[in-house]
């Protein structure tokens, strides 16, 4: 049970990630009407679409004349992540972050120390890569990251069959091995970037609380964006920072129970 608690969300993640790809699964294999399509559009019992805005973003840039169902979509994924979820698009559905979690999970295994990394690259290069992303499609008329996106590859690999995509996952995961912790997921990936931008302000948060800190730090050696935790020992506060993914690891792995997830306003007025 102890083991159960210390990785309950963890636990959640996994079930919410397989959970998805295998409604996507059975949609294109059994004809299931759950949730058909992948990631990039979907439609949620045959009627409620749902699309990347992201997606939808480069796809304006590029030209593309959309259909009001693919903007309505667009408008429902990002109202909710926005307003409660926040970055949870990363730690709970994309299915790139059970790639990169057992690489950073080997590497503790392995004991490949952040020290000796022979990859150095600054987190806001997600952002750059993003708005890079919309003008390179605008200049060429295509969605561009979505040629190269790992997350595509593997979700639309997953459903309908892994091809190349295999061998861009592969690299995604030996860099984040051997290159770099939580190199994609924490530095490069744009769609990161993008949702780290909408979910700035988003209702559910992980909450500090200074007078339980023990300053063990357990946290932010989990935390696949450590900075988010900076007020750790410092201050009570919530982490504001739009990065958080709200994974719940750091909560999971605190002893003194000094973090917690809890909904801003309403802590506020209590």
């Amino acid at each position: 049970m102890k083991w159960l608690a210390k990785h309950r969300f963890m636990i959640l993640r996994r079930l919410v990630q397989i959970t998805v790809i295998l409604l996507y699964f059975g949609a294109n294999a059994w004809g299931w009407t759950i949730l058909e399509g992948n990631l990039g559009s979907s439609l949620l019992f045959k009627t409620i679409p749902l699309a990347d805005p992201f997606a939808l973003l480069q796809m304006s840039a590029a030209g593309a004349l959309l259909g009001m169902d693919v903007l309505l979509g667009a408008a429902i994924i990002t109202l909710f992540y926005a307003l409660i979820g926040g970055r949870g698009f990363c730690g709970w559905i994309c299915p790139v972050n059970i790639v990169t979690d057992v690489a950073n999970g080997l590497r503790r295994i392995l004991r490949i120390n952040e020290i000796e990394r022979r990859v150095i690259i600054n987190r806001t290069i997600r952002y750059w890569i993003l708005a890079l992303s919309i003008a390179l499609s605008a200049i060429f008329g295509v969605a561009a990251f979505e040629f190269i996106s790992p997350i595509g590859m593997l979700n639309r690999g997953l459903i309908f069959g892994i091809g190349f995509g295999g061998a861009v996952i592969a690299g995604v995961f030996l860099f984040d091995l051997f290159g770099m912790k939580n190199g994609f997921c924490g530095h490069l990936c744009p769609l990161g970037g993008f949702y780290s931008l909408i979910g700035r302000f988003s209702l559910i948060r992980v909450k500090h609380n200074q007078e339980r800190c023990t300053l063990c730090m357990k946290c932010t050696e989990i935390c696949p964006e450590k900075p988010v935790l900076h007020m750790v020992g410092k201050r009570s506060e919530f982490v504001v920072q739009g990065e958080c993914t709200n994974c719940g690891r750091c909560v999971e792995v605190c002893d003194d129970e000094a973090l917690h997830f809890d909904i801003r306003l309403l802590a506020r007025k209590s």
